[in-house]
């Protein structure tokens, strides 16, 4: 049985394969374009996930597109390619449900998924029963909850549908002195307190909003798993990690989806037609999610050699990490890229940019010389994860890097460039089964340093997403201030 499934359609398209029961492909088509058209079937990605699942076409069993779709759209006619394949649609928040809820840990959850809108809802609450999700709540656009953040960000200054998630960083820098008038709007009661921006607010008066905001949407989502023993969360939303930090101190199991936009509703139609339409009763397994390309030594040699390049060669593993620790331990900054790419948003160690946490300016170095963004930003600290609880105290989502985790107090000043607010810190934990290079990579680097910790960073710049070729890798390697690269069995110095 081999599932398609296409999602985000409008807007942060992508592609998905399901082979024989396991998730064998998932791609976004901007890691692939770099210049996507909204409204257009992301076919380099449907291309890249055939290919990686050896299928093509005529393999194809089924084709589930999630929702919303161009009006008066002709995209079941351009499937025809998949000439034996059933086409159906999905409700776009039912496959953001499937998303969350088919690849988490859980027998039985509430599912709870919200965004800024889709198919007309802008949420909904599931009850996930062995493979079944029953539909218990609907959330109608336009009550939505995430367009009010995005409308906060914009008040602050920030782009919506851009920057929320500095805005959830900026929150917890401030106190909710206006939570109350938020509680007000979001449940349509006779607003009491008024809040009258000046013409320029200042740097506490925007702390204390974005905070109030923050608050806002935590009670928001309490409210709504209400009850609950294990929650999943998916749309949007779910990117917010330190929303799913507070459903982590609640509930006895957190699942947030790490491939939460638009784009993982390709991967929640295929879990949604495997389960739904297929009634097949194995679960795929998510992993880690490194589900898109990875490339070979001799397609990494020609894309350096086409760009008249003087790389070395690293032949073994060893070399490979090796020549990283070198980099790392003379406090050099070191673009990552490793294996198959993730997908979603976050790097998890297979396109990352990563730095000695042992280097007091390397936060600075990071913002300023290669994501060239404020000061205040700070950056991931990944850790093997059989260790982790020797230097910070984690959530089960630090997996994805999808929460927030707090550094123990005997190790504040050791990870101080990495501290959000008070002892709060965004922890990547890396086990030995999810990626054995990069946690080898950690240890490796603790073997010569005595701290088998590194900052990571995704490996992209100026709002791209992720690099996914070498080719994409050497472009942003010589557009920042990155010191060296090691991609593939290959290493290029400044």
């Amino acid at each position: 049985m081999n599932i398609l499934g296409i999602g985000g359609v409008l807007g942060d398209a992508a592609a998905a394969v399901i082979k024989d029961g396991q998730i064998a492909a998932a791609v976004e088509e901007a890691k692939l374009t770099r210049r996507p058209e909204p409204g257009r079937l992301p076919e380099a990605a449907i291309a890249a996930c055939l290919k990686i699942a050896n299928l093509n076409a005529a393999d194809i069993d089924h084709v589930a597109l999630a929702r919303p779709l161009p009006p008066g759209s002709a995209l079941p006619t351009a499937l025809r390619v998949f000439t034996k394949a059933k086409v159906d649609t999905v409700d776009h928040h039912a496959a953001h449900a499937a998303a969350a809820y088919y690849v988490s840990p859980f027998e039985e959850a509430t599912v709870i998924t919200l965004d800024r809108e889709g198919d007309l809802r802008c949420g909904a609450k599931w009850r996930g029963a062995g493979n079944t999700l029953t539909l218990e709540e609907e959330i109608l656009y336009p009550d939505s909850i995430a367009e009010l953040y995005g409308h906060i960000t914009e008040l602050l200054g920030m782009r919506a549908r851009s920057d929320e998630h500095r805005m959830q960083w900026l929150s917890m820098t401030g106190k909710p002195r206006f939570a109350e008038l938020f509680a007000e709007i979001i449940h349509d009661r006779a607003v009491g307190q008024t809040f009258n921006p000046p013409e320029i607010l200042n740097q506490q008066d925007r702390a204390d909003l974005a905070a109030s905001m923050q608050h806002a949407l935590e009670s928001y989502v309490l409210r709504l798993a209400d009850g609950a023993t294990n929650v999943c969360l998916g749309g949007g939303v779910a990117w917010n990690a330190v929303l799913v930090s507070a459903l982590e101190r609640r509930f006895k199991g957190v699942f947030a989806q790490p491939a939460a936009g638009n784009a993982g509703t390709a991967l929640g139609a295929a879990l949604h037609a495997w389960h739904g339409v297929a009634e097949q009763a194995k679960r795929p397994d998510a992993g880690s999610y490194y589900f898109g390309p990875d490339f070979t030594a001799a397609q990494v040699k020609e894309a350096l050699e086409n760009c008249k390049l003087r790389f070395k060669l690293l032949e073994t593993v060893p070399a490979r990490i090796d020549a990283a620790v070198s980099q790392l331990e003379t406090n050099h900054i070191v673009a990552w890229m490793q294996g198959r790419m993730e997908f979603g948003p976050r790097a998890l160690g297979n396109r990352s940019i990563l730095a000695s946490p042992r280097d007091p300016y390397s936060t600075e170095n990071l913002n300023t010389f290669i994501k060239h963004r404020e000061s205040s930003r700070k950056f991931a600290a990944s850790v093997p994860a059989e260790v982790a609880s020797e230097y910070f105290e984690t959530g089960p989502n630090a997996r994805h890097l999808a929460s927030v985790g707090a550094v123990r107090s005997q190790y504040k000043e050791q990870f101080k460039g990495a501290i959000l607010s008070g002892d709060a810190v965004r922890v990547h934990t890396v086990s030995k089964e999810d990626n054995p290079l990069y946690w080898r990579l950690l240890h490796a680097f603790g073997t010569k340093t005595g701290l088998p910790v590194l900052y990571n960073t995704s490996f992209n710049l100026f709002g791209e997403p992720l690099v996914c070729t070498p080719r994409d890798a050497v472009r942003s390697f010589y557009s920042s201030g990155i010191d060296a690269m090691v991609a593939g069995n290959f290493l290029l110095e400044k």
